[in-house]
């Protein structure tokens, strides 16, 4: 299997065999299974994660309360940034919810890849800005949304979501308890059969 990383930057620029060997070598692969956590709260985050298959939970422990933050899936990047850089205990925890396959990312070796092919790191910076920028947009947008209205959002763009998740989470997600989320449900079933 081609490494996921190797085929996007082969994508975009043609790549030498020590540079596809030094791509794989910065960037390892890494299987965790369901349950494993990835990063907890309290703990200073070493690494970021790409997800190549599964799906990965973020959320915070606050006043006993569990709030789900995020279910990052295919494609999408679990890392705790602000961690990250500041060297600060993180304000939440990175569980799978199912196996998990991704690439991980450690700063030291990130840098020293740039150092050594330096053309790397505006291509990595570019996808970095693309990914925020499509996170910030889908946040403003959450945020003024009606419950309702997330969970058709949700359907309409991450259908997948619905079903690999479990129903107190998602609700969580969408910041309403189990018995809304059912209520919403129901309703979207009613209107579907009188159409």
């Amino acid at each position: 299997m081609e490494h996921i990383f190797v085929k996007i930057m082969s994508e975009l620029t043609e790549l030498s065999e020590e540079e596809k060997e030094d791509i794989r070598l910065t960037f390892p692969i890494k299987v965790f299974e369901k349950g494993t956590y990835l990063l907890k709260q309290g703990n200073v985050a070493k690494d970021a994660y790409y997800v190549i298959s599964g799906c990965i939970r973020a959320y915070e422990l606050s006043d006993g309360n569990d709030k789900t933050i995020a279910f990052l899936t295919e494609g999408q990047c679990a890392a705790n940034f602000q961690s990250l850089s500041n060297k600060t205990p993180s304000n939440y925890s990175y569980v799978c919810l199912e196996k998990t396959t991704v690439t991980v990312s450690n700063s030291v070796k990130e840098l020293a890849l740039y150092k050594k092919y330096p053309r790397f790191e505006a291509f990595c910076i570019s996808g970095m800005e693309k990914m925020m920028g499509e996170k910030q947009e889908e946040l403003a947008s959450f945020m003024t949304m009606k419950p309702e209205q997330r969970y058709l959002h949700l359907l309409a763009t991450r259908p997948s979501i619905t079903q690999r998740v479990p129903q107190h989470q998602l609700a969580s997600f969408l910041g309403i308890k189990p018995q809304s989320l059912s209520r919403i449900k129901s309703r979207i079933l009613d209107k579907e059969k009188n159409m």
